[in-house]
């Protein structure tokens, strides 16, 4: 991604200005944090000790490589615990002292806990430019992979009944056991349980996506004692490099059925049951602020929505064929060409500068995928992809292939260059997957991975 928007309309063109909100590019060694800023530390993620071990010699692989040990290296104290509140410090004094293997175990730890630095203007603040750069850029250096939840449907999904509109939540009590987190292991190509979502987390009706190599889950419905169902607006994040959850600021309104998108280093959340409000989340302010609302008559739910080009684009679900595009440069929506279809669609993601759309048919036993560029503005395609009992499914981009999945099968189809189609090679599902899965894209460490801790740390 690029980074966030001015404080209200602002995402910048590409390749244009940025903001003092988000981690800066190259641009010196000032430090950007907004001292009004207030700084919420909610996270408290286990403290990481340094373990014994000489110094490197030579150079190391940091952002200020080339130390070299000197004698005065050995007052380094190797064995002294590493958290958000001193780690500035003893990255200074490794620096100074020359203990290259100090200095990057310091950017580790800065990169696995990227989050409470990132809101810690004493460290953040303090960082260059190529340091914030280079401990994003460890954060995402590991293994990508395709990993899915279990959720809890609240409506009827895009394609069982071609007429039917989102019907309003159920007040069905969730399955205990539908909440896990799965990811695909490239090796072997199976499946293996990554986390479970904590009870605190609804799994029904919540927005996910990721931002910064963290899982977040937004909104949803919770079952109260009453018997009632209501609307949440709490927001969680899993940091698959710790294996932890934590929670971050709630949305300013509860939101059910809504869609979470990240763009521009923020996250998104648009629309939901009877709502035409939007809001943008910084992670550096830990802050929920609102932009525009979707056009007066478009309210969003079990609706898609994707980020491309620096924009927003929602589509489906009560909108049907309509396609709306977000300037956040300009904090407005407009309404993008219709394509030729009238179905819902089932879902839409991002490729490059290609707006993906697919349509399930189930009537013709086929998928439909039309594209919209959004460079030139127009639609293309409408292809139509014969599949024997089409079902729904979720998408997520990796790579140069779009993940389509569901309980009963994940196909891939492949966008790179002019071979653009379904491959015949079906990646099975988990086998004991329940409700539906909604797919995203995690960087996991390359030395293997402990699953993870299900307590929420406030």
């Amino acid at each position: 991604s690029g980074l966030c928007s001015r404080r209200r309309t602002a995402a910048p063109r590409p390749g244009g200005g940025r903001s003092r909100l988000c981690p800066p590019p190259h641009t010196g060694r000032e430090s950007l944090m907004d001292p009004e800023v207030p700084v919420q530390q909610k996270e408290e993620e286990p403290k990481v000790k340094a373990t014994e071990g000489g110094e490197e010699e030579g150079r190391g692989d940091g952002p200020a490589g080339g130390l070299r040990p000197h004698p005065g290296s050995a007052a380094v104290d190797m064995s002294q615990e590493i958290n958000v509140e001193n780690c500035y410090d003893i990255l200074t004094k490794a620096k100074r002292e020359g203990a290259a293997e100090l200095r990057d175990r310091i950017y580790r730890f800065m990169s696995d806990h990227y989050l409470q630095v990132l809101r810690n203007p004493a460290v953040f603040g303090r960082l260059t430019a190529v340091e914030r750069e280079h401990i994003l850029a460890r954060r995402m250096e590991g293994r990508r992979v395709l990993a899915v939840a279990e959720t809890t449907e609240v409506y009827e999904r895009a394609g069982s009944r071609e007429s039917s509109r989102p019907q309003s939540p159920l007040l069905a009590p969730e399955d205990p056991n539908q909440r896990r987190v799965f990811y695909l292991r490239p090796d072997s190509q199976r499946w293996q349980v990554l986390t479970t979502l904590p009870d605190e987390v609804p799994a029904k009706g919540s927005g996910m996506c990721t931002l910064y190599n963290y899982l977040f889950v937004a909104g949803g419905i919770r079952a109260h004692g009453d018997g009632r169902s209501k609307a949440s607006d709490r927001v969680f994040c899993f940091n698959p490099l710790t294996g932890t959850w934590s929670q971050v600021r709630p949305l300013s309104q509860p939101r059910s059925q809504l869609r979470l998108v990240s763009m521009d280093g923020c996250l998104y959340a648009i629309g939901g049951e009877c709502l035409f409000t939007v809001e943008r989340y910084d992670p550096r302010a830990d802050r929920w602020t609102p932009v525009a609302p979707l056009p007066k008559g478009s309210f969003a739910v079990a609706h898609e929505a994707t980020c491309c080009g620096g924009e927003l684009f929602v589509s489906g679900g009560s909108l049907f064929y309509r396609l709306l595009r977000y300037s956040s440069r300009r904090d407005e929506w407009d309404e993008c060409p219709f394509n030729e279809s009238r179905r819902r669609s089932t879902d839409m993601v991002a490729h490059r500068s290609l707006v993906y759309r697919f349509d399930v048919d189930r009537e013709r036993a086929g998928v439909s995928v039309y594209k919209y560029n959004t460079v030139v503005k127009v639609w293309h395609g409408g292809t139509s992809f014969p599949l024997e009992n089409p079902l729904p499914f979720r998408c997520a981009v990796l790579g140069d292939r779009i993940y389509c999945v569901n309980r009963i099968q994940t196909l891939q189809f492949e966008v790179q260059g002019d071979q653009e189609g379904f491959l015949p090679e079906v990646l099975q599902s988990p086998t004991e997957a329940r409700g539906a899965l909604v797919p995203f894209v995690l960087s996991l460490n390359q030395d293997g991975f402990t699953p993870g801790q299900i307590a929420v740390q406030d």
